[in-house]
């Protein structure tokens, strides 16, 4: 799903919560943050979000997908499992819909920890680290200590932080 389709679909949730008379909120997670916020990415495989009201926006998502031909769970809810208390900001504001997005730390926290070595999170978990301009494997870490406890960290997911900052440093000797 490409940037400007996201935002189509969250307008057109917007419409179907006006239709109800709803006023809803949304946090979006993962790859729909990376594409729309960081324009770090072309594209996402869905939106990963929480939401409230829940049953009516899971129901306005379901209409979405048989009306745009979209995959069932284009929108779902289950990174509501991953989830700690993290600071948030208004991404867009519209009529109805209040559309918010986790800050870049938390997105680091979560892509750190989610990270799938071979796919897509290893590169956010890198682009996020450049914007952030954290130069050690240990300031991921102290990020990471802010929002989960240090004993969930895989050491495969230790291994991979610390190895972006061997490479790091070993290129910047070329």
């Amino acid at each position: 799903m490409l940037r400007e389709e996201i935002i189509k679909y969250l307008n057109v949730l917007n419409e179907k919560l006006q239709q109800q008379n709803v006023k809803g909120e949304i946090c979006l997670y993962g790859g729909a943050v990376m594409c729309l916020v960081f324009d770090a990415r072309p594209s996402t495989k869905d939106v990963d979000a929480i939401f409230h009201p829940a049953e009516i926006i899971r129901q306005a998502a379901k209409e979405i997908s048989n009306d745009y031909e979209l995959v069932d769970d284009w929108l779902n809810d289950g990174v509501k499992g991953f989830l700690v208390d993290h600071p948030k900001k208004v991404f867009m504001n519209l009529s109805h819909l209040v559309v918010m997005v986790a800050d870049s730390e938390y997105m680091l926290a979560m892509k750190s920890l989610s990270a799938r070595i071979d796919g897509t999170d290893s590169k956010d978990v890198e682009f996020l680290i450049k914007k952030l301009d954290i130069k050690s494997a240990e300031e991921v870490f102290r990020i990471i200590d802010k929002y989960y406890p240090r004993r969930i960290i895989r050491p495969a997911t230790q291994f991979f932080l610390e190895e972006i900052f061997d490479e790091t440093h070993d290129n910047s000797r070329d």
